[in-house]
């Protein structure tokens, strides 16, 4: 049954699934937040998936909250969904935080709550602040002043384990040690120290006290004892009352500027007959459910499962699907659950950039998936393409254009006996290098160049009849790169960022520090990263060795999938993680 909602959040009807707690009382109480609106938060299952979790446990209750809808009024009050409480009141404030670019509201929700910004003004009695999610297993340096506590790694591998040694009311100092020595993925900033070298890159990153030296993340080896789907469904969201399952963690293709298919190695799928439960949960609460992951259309058989829902009258949407699988099963499903827009993501426009990026497709696996997308009464397309990749030339841009015009024509070619025609869109994307690729050695365009690069595209497909073109705003991508690549330095210009009202022409330019040596700068392939003090088993030589086949247009296959001693991951992280047990355990 939906729960009642409180005056403030009357608009906000939730339709919760499974147990939550509903009292309080000797519990420790945790205000779950992401760093957005709540229909941008309600929409990541990532942040369900945790509040799931918070809740599963059973001596802790935990309530969400989100930017507020009047995020500009100074008089806005940060308080939870659940009970309308303020955060302040609560034992832990956490965020959920899966974008760099929401790092800002961070630091907007602790003002708004009360609360000093800095970790070292807060004490007794004020909560915990913790966080996780994707943007702090890559790097949580940028805002490590403002959080006590990141835990680095999933979820489900992480919480039970850290609510056994946090006591509440206890002094700060002691719980955080106590808790960065026994939890695996644990990262307390302010128990480590960078030290710089003079042309500003880190010469060190060590510990001040007893905590290990690297921050090895935890995994969940086995994802068939871990179902994540919905745990609130509602209207209030990009998906409009769907219920989500995820079908797989990570990706194989080793697509070399995705930060997905490395941090999550291994790659990771559920069984089918695990699906199929989630499935039939799900279908007794709505007729929409959502099949999420990296690499949704690699799992074997995910075909066959679909149309058995389909059956029952189900509607079945995908996160995401690869050109080169568009099999006939799964084209069915998309038509009999009358999607309308299908997005394929060539990513670059000529052979040569895919085969930088290893992107693992030919121009004929998308014109071929074009067709058979049309023919299966999918008319509307999304084509999601990239600029500024390593080595990119004017040339590549060129042939973003080209490529569109050749899809235009397969597209219209296969519209005709229809005699119904859909609608192109174009969406053009600012490539950012992040951490844990093989392209984080790169530097990014500056943004003017990237300003060309649209306007030639843009130019190009002007008088191309249904064909849209849609980008991004490059100032914006070099906000994210310089909050995905900064050191912890980069906390004082997201501090003026916050002193500013979010103005970023102004603080850049009132910036004491350069923040195109953190975005533009090619980093020499022996550097010391501000991420490199974590672990995700990955070999950093196998980064580099990807990094110089990339630039050389080399491809590599992608991960077996299998016990190998190609990257690393498989096979030692899982030692590593016994030895920390050892260690923790004497």
């Amino acid at each position: 049954m939906p729960r009642k909602p409180t005056k403030s959040h009357k608009r906000f009807i939730d339709t919760e699934i499974g147990t939550i707690h509903k009292d309080t009382g000797g519990r420790i109480k945790v205000a779950l937040g992401y760093p957005n609106r709540y229909h941008v938060g309600m929409s990541n299952l990532g942040f369900q998936s945790t509040y799931r979790l918070f809740n599963e446990i059973e001596h802790v209750a935990c309530e969400r909250f989100f930017l507020p809808e009047n995020g500009n009024q100074a008089t806005s009050r940060i308080t939870t969904i659940e009970s309308g409480k303020p955060v302040s009141e609560f034992d832990i404030i956490a965020f959920s935080v899966s974008f760099e670019n929401d790092y800002p509201n961070i630091l907007t929700l602790l003002e708004k709550a009360g609360l000093p910004l800095q970790s070292n003004d807060r004490g007794t009695p004020h909560p915990l602040v913790i966080a996780g999610g994707v943007a702090c297993f890559l790097n949580p340096e940028p805002i490590s002043e403002y959080i006590d506590l990141f835990l680095i790694g999933e979820a489900e591998e992480m919480l039970f384990r850290f609510f056994e040694f946090f006591e509440p009311g206890t002094g700060k100092k002691s719980c955080l040690q106590t808790v960065a020595q026994n939890v695996q993925g644990a990262y307390v900033p302010a128990f480590y120290k960078p030290s710089y070298n003079n042309d500003g890159t880190i010469a060190s990153f060590k510990p001040v006290c007893d905590v290990p030296e690297k921050i090895i993340r935890p995994f969940v080896e086995d994802l068939s004892l871990e179902p994540t789907c919905s745990t609130i469904i509602t209207p209030n969201t990009t998906f409009d009352s769907t219920f989500l399952i995820e079908v797989s963690r990570g990706c194989p293709h080793g697509c070399r500027f995705c930060s997905a298919g490395f941090i999550y190695r291994p790659p990771r799928f559920r069984p089918l007959e695990l699906l199929k439960e989630n499935m039939n949960r799900g279908m007794e609460i709505t007729n929409k459910i959502g099949l999420v992951g990296a690499a949704v259309s690699d799992l074997p058989g995910i075909g066959k499962i679909c149309e058995e829902a389909l059956k029952k009258d189900i509607r079945i949407s995908f996160s995401s699907l690869r050109a080169d699988a568009m099999t006939p099963e799964l084209l069915s499903v998309l038509s009999k659950s009358k999607i309308k827009t299908a997005t394929i993501a060539p990513d670059a426009g000529s052979e040569h950039l895919r085969r930088v990026i290893n992107k693992g497709i030919t121009e004929e696996d998308v014109l071929t998936a074009v067709e058979t997308l049309v023919e299966n009464d999918i008319l509307n397309l999304k084509l999601y393409f990239m600029i500024g990749l390593p080595t990119e030339t004017m040339d590549d841009v060129e042939e973003i254009t080209a490529l569109c015009k050749r899809i235009k024509h397969r597209f219209l070619k296969s519209s005709r006996p229809k005699k119904r025609m859909g609608e192109i869109t174009v969406s053009l994307n600012s490539f950012v290098p992040k951490p844990f690729t093989p392209f984080q050695w790169c530097g990014m365009d500056d943004v003017s160049t990237l300003k060309i690069k649209i306007k030639k595209i843009k130019s190009g497909l002007k008088s191309v009849a249904n064909v849209r073109v849609n980008a991004d705003i490059p100032r914006w991508a070099y906000i994210q790169a310089l909050l995905s690549r900064g050191d912890r330095k980069v906390v004082n210009i997201l501090s003026l960022a916050h002193k500013t009202g979010g103005n970023w022409a102004q603080t850049l330019k009132e910036s004491p520090l350069n923040p195109d040596f953190y975005v533009l700068r090619e980093r020499s392939l022996d550097e010391l990263f501000p991420w490199d003090f974590i672990d995700h088993g990955i070999k950093k030589s196998f980064l580099k060795k990807e990094y110089k086949k990339g630039v050389q247009a080399k491809t590599s296959p992608p991960c077996p999938m299998e016990s190998c001693n190609i990257c690393g991951v498989c096979g030692e992280e899982t030692n590593k993680t016994k030895e920390f047990l050892k260690i923790t355990e004497s």
